[in-house]
């Protein structure tokens, strides 16, 4: 019991260690202005805008200077629980926003409740899922969340973590099979509130080209060493930003595929004098 206790806290100190301790970069100020810059060109996405909202109603003392965005847009919205969560956020991997939101939607309207998801067939979860892509694989990944959430906690419901800190929590999601970092990461930001700053692939490759991480940097280096730099206040915008950045700036990507994207207002990005402050260094 007790090797078991220190295996555990060992395991957690590590997901705090920063892989780039000599690493100065980004500054709170660098971060500060890449939210303001983005904030200005963009707007505030409004696919974030109520979850923006929720933490500012839960943070309210933390975030006392701030006020949500639009508050009709909160009071109309029905907080969705961390199971919904957790497997809208498993729906988005490898897919489109637009087609995850399909098979969130189509899953829910298939199954009344969890338990009947529990209760199906895998073949039938696919079915319901298949809009998204990776049917076989995600359907597989929800079923075994709650058969490991029925058979260790009696219920399917993951509410609890509400009540646990961030390496506890991120030790309870990690238990799934098929559940990452960057899956737990988005749980955490947009589901239950906490400061963390997922690393998608826009975010990964922007970070690289303004030069916030090594050039060799892997997607989970980048992520510990962004959350341990950037400041706790900012994490939530900026990480919504620089996701819809990368999204919409051509400058911006090196891997377009056939995917269209919009260019940024005047083809001028805001982020190209940080690249070039990058390459001088």
């Amino acid at each position: 019991m007790q090797k078991s206790r220190k295996r555990k806290q060992v395991e957690v100190t590590e997901t705090r260690q920063d892989p780039y301790p000599t690493h100065s970069r980004p500054t709170a100020e660098e971060c500060r202005g890449i939210r303001d810059e983005l904030l200005a060109l963009h707007g505030f996405p409004p696919e974030f805008v109520k979850y923006r909202n929720q933490r500012l109603k839960h943070n309210m003392t933390r975030d006392k200077n701030s006020v949500p965005l639009d508050m009709n847009e909160y009071d109309e919205g029905e907080e969705e629980s961390v199971l919904d969560g957790l497997v809208k956020t498993v729906l988005s991997q490898n897919t489109t926003e637009a087609n995850s939101l399909k098979a969130f939607a189509s899953l829910k309207s298939t199954f009344p409740t969890w338990e009947h998801v529990l209760a199906a067939e895998q073949k039938c979860i696919e079915n319901a899922i298949r809009c998204g892509g990776l049917a076989p694989t995600k359907a597989a990944c929800i079923k075994n969340i709650l058969k490991c959430l029925l058979e260790s906690k009696g219920k399917l419901c993951l509410e609890y973590l509400r009540g646990l800190s961030i390496d506890e929590i991120k030790a309870e999601l990690s238990r799934f099979r098929g559940i990452g970092p960057k899956t737990v990461a988005c749980v955490l930001m947009f589901h239950l509130q906490q400061d963390d700053f997922p690393v998608d692939t826009h975010v990964f490759e922007i970070s690289k080209a303004i030069g916030w991480v090594p050039t060799a940097a892997d997607r989970n280096k980048t992520y510990l060493h962004l959350n341990q730099r950037i400041p706790k206040e900012l994490k939530f915008d900026l990480n919504c930003l620089l996701y819809t950045h990368g999204k919409l700036c051509r400058n911006c990507i090196k891997k377009g595929g056939n995917r269209q994207r919009k260019e940024s207002a005047g083809n001028l990005c805001p982020l190209l004098n940080y690249c070039e402050k990058s390459n001088k260094t």
